[in-house]
């Protein structure tokens, strides 16, 4: 089943972003039962049952959860909710462009400096 999973994110990474690994280090690690990815050690997509979901900034995940379709993610039916991150609709993921920009903004997110 894991495999499944990281094959999904790598799969949506090979249509929308093909030269991500020739500039940055992607892993993926086991998270809660599910994938999560890493970009230079960051997670910032993650994959499991629930489908896809990618960590974003609060005002990108203002937009998407008016989005029909878009939820909040939680790795279990009553665990807490993980409130960077929004589970993407299929119809979106379909998407390319979309999704392209979503993946693109949640690796700026997550590369940022923290402060």
């Amino acid at each position: 089943m894991k495999n499944q999973y990281s094959g999904r994110i790598a799969a949506l990474l090979d249509q929308v972003r093909p030269n991500l690994a020739t500039t940055h280090r992607i892993e993926f690690r086991n998270v809660f039962g599910a994938v999560g990815g890493y970009v230079n050690g960051r997670i910032f997509i993650s994959c499991g049952r629930f489908g896809i979901a990618l960590r974003l900034p609060p005002q990108a995940l203002e937009v998407l959860f008016k989005e029909q379709g878009a939820r909040r993610l939680r790795y279990f039916p009553k665990g807490h909710i993980k409130r960077e991150y929004a589970v993407i609709p299929r119809r979106m993921l379909e998407d390319a462009p979309e999704i392209g920009r979503l993946v693109d903004e949640s690796i700026s997110f997550v590369l940022a400096p923290q402060q």
